[in-house]
């Protein structure tokens, strides 16, 4: 039996994670390693001690910001590296996989804390019907290393993952 690698296996966790979801919208996750162990995880969704906003509004979710996103949404690997620094965790050199490329915004957050190498399995830019990547390409032009998953991953049966 061949054993998975360990890009498969964190891809796959990310998968799952992304299912503890509370957003209506889309579901994502991420999984922060160092040296082939995992130092942090998180999923998108409101920030501790709010709604879920698949429980509060059901029909529509949450409110939207000004630009039309989530008003309560923090994003998954936003999530994942606020958890490692509340616990002091290093998160620099480290690998992010995560189930949706990086925004702008994340990705600014994500070259800041030293991030070495990002692994995402689909766009967000295919999700909100942009024309380009901005998130990846902002991490490519400072250089860091970003890939698209092209491995295997057994997606449970969450159609918005």
């Amino acid at each position: 039996m061949k054993k998975k690698s360990f890009d498969q296996l964190f891809m796959e966790l990310a998968v799952n994670l992304a299912g503890k979801s509370h957003c209506i919208k889309r579901h994502v996750g991420a999984v922060l390693t160092k040296d082939t162990r995992i130092i942090s995880i998180g999923y998108n969704g409101p920030p501790a001690g709010t709604h879920n906003c698949d429980e509060k509004w059901p029909e529509k979710g949450c409110d939207r910001d000004s630009k039309g996103g989530c008003s309560l949404a923090i994003h998954a690997e936003q999530n994942a590296l606020l958890y490692a620094v509340k616990n002091n965790s290093s998160v620099e050199g480290s690998t992010l996989y995560v189930t949706l490329s990086p925004c702008l915004a994340c990705a600014r957050i994500i070259l800041t804390m030293g991030i070495k190498r990002v692994v995402y399995l689909k766009s967000y830019a295919v999700y909100k019907n942009l024309d380009k990547n901005e998130g990846v390409d902002f991490l490519i032009q400072f250089g860091m290393k970003v890939e698209v998953y092209k491995g295997y991953v057994s997606h449970p049966d969450d159609p918005l993952v």
